[in-house]
């Protein structure tokens, strides 16, 4: 047993790290959902369908796939923050450009470029929060970031529809294209890729949470040869990656015509309205997925953590389809948005635990990547169903038989591989967050 080390793992962190991130990907998450809030009220422009605009929701997903194991293996071996700076340029760039199309067809270019600017950002954050915060603090770290989530949903419905009262689409596509340009100054002058590059903590503070990261990965079980090839081979990452599919087709099914049906509650109320009221579900959801991924940390059960909201996620969406009244229906749309954000910390903090540091971010951007591809399938199914039966019941029926899915490949396929997280020697229980 490894004697205490006398200094607290550096608490800065969390107020550095933590929130620049977490803004930063808020921006991208605008620039990925804000259509969401656009596509009821482009009133015809582009001649959009239903399964069309199910299709503008979904391509992004299919560009986002290119560079997600590229950017992780240039976080891994060169530098997520200067991975994280160019991408977040050239999506900026590409999200306002989106205001410019003219057709659907260029309207689906436009989104296929965002998502492959986007693409490469997720991976590299996760490999920077990994040279950040030791596997106990993990949950609660991916559970901040990612609360940048729903907390975009939360502002940024609201402003997206107050924008679309006194604005074209257009417009607002292009002028939220901006911040990300004006944020890269930010994360350039305050992140660091890990701890013993930062300026803001102390050498002997850096030194400490070098070596709890450095136990982390010494409790690792080898990856066979620890090539990249062994660790997507292993029978846990497959399932990861069956479990995000089904689930992230689930959840963007949901998020992306979350908009749509609360217009329909209101009566097609002003795109103000329908944006305050779309941002309840994810203030709801917001709260839900912190306090799930504290609780995965203090209890490591990371696989009940993730197939459990995501039960409580198929009843409230079917029980929704099945009851009437505009308030009944609103709850149930808060329960649905909260069960389907709550598994994020939890979810991301498996691979780390599963995989060495030298394989996991091809692991993670694998996971990422193909488990993304369900972007595309829930939003364009949701939108080919409507088209082919009148009602969206149909649609988000399948959506829940998806999440089912997630849910037995969870309780079956990762039981091995759930047990409690490790608790490195040199980190009390006190130190942390």
């Amino acid at each position: 047993m490894t004697e205490a080390l006398p200094h607290p793992a550096p608490a800065k962190r969390w107020a550095y790290v933590i929130p620049v991130a977490a803004i930063m990907y808020m921006l991208a998450y605008l620039d990925r959902n804000n259509v969401s809030v656009i596509l009821p009220y482009m009133h015809g422009d582009l001649a959009l369908s239903n399964a069309d605009k199910g299709l503008v929701g979904g391509v992004f997903f299919v560009g986002y796939v290119f560079l997600q194991i590229p950017a992780a293996i240039l976080a891994q071996r060169w530098s997520a923050r200067k991975t994280v700076l160019i991408l977040m340029l050239a999506w900026g760039l590409a999200a306002s450009l989106s205001g410019l199309v003219q057709t659907k067809s260029q309207f689906y270019v436009a989104r296929f470029v965002l998502g492959l600017f986007e693409g490469g950002v997720w991976p590299a954050v996760l490999i920077l929060l990994a040279s950040w915060f030791p596997l106990r603090e993990r949950a609660r770290a991916n559970a901040l970031w990612m609360a940048c989530l729903p907390l975009s949903s939360v502002l940024m419905a609201p402003l997206s529809g107050w924008m679309l009262d006194h604005a074209s689409w257009r417009w607002v596509l292009v002028f939220q294209g901006l911040p990300p340009l004006l944020w890269a100054v930010v994360w350039w002058f305050t992140v660091a890729d890990r701890p013993a590059q930062a300026r803001w903590i102390s050498r002997a503070e850096a030194g400490h949470l070098e070596r709890a990261l450095a136990a982390d990965e010494a409790a690792k079980p080898r990856t066979g040869s620890g090539s990249y090839l062994d660790a997507v081979k292993q029978r846990p990452v497959l399932v990861l990656i069956g479990v995000y599919f089904f689930w992230i087709t689930g959840f963007y099914g949901f998020n992306l015509w979350l908009p749509s049906v609360i217009k329909e509650l209101t009566h097609d109320g002003s795109a103000t309205e329908v944006g305050l009221l779309t941002a309840l579900p994810f203030t709801v959801a917001l709260i839900v997925m912190i306090a799930n991924a504290v609780w995965s940390d203090r209890t490591g059960r990371r696989r009940q953590a993730v197939a459990v909201p995501l039960v409580v996620g198929i009843a409230a969406l079917l029980l929704g389809q099945a009851v009437d009244g505009a308030l009944p229906r609103m709850l149930l749309l808060c329960l649905t948005a909260a069960a389907l954000y709550a598994p994020y910390g939890p979810f991301w903090a498996i691979p780390g635990e599963l995989l060495r540091f030298e394989v996991v971010a091809v692991a993670m951007g694998l996971i990422n990547a193909l488990g993304n591809l369900g972007g595309f399938a829930g939003p364009y199914l949701v939108g080919w169903l409507t088209d082919a039966t009148g009602s969206s019941v149909t649609g988000f029926a399948v959506l829940s038989a998806f999440l089912a899915v997630a849910v037995v490949l969870v309780a079956l396929g990762l039981r091995p591989a759930a047990g409690p997280v490790r608790r490195p020697a040199g980190l009390t229980a006190e130190e942390g967050a």
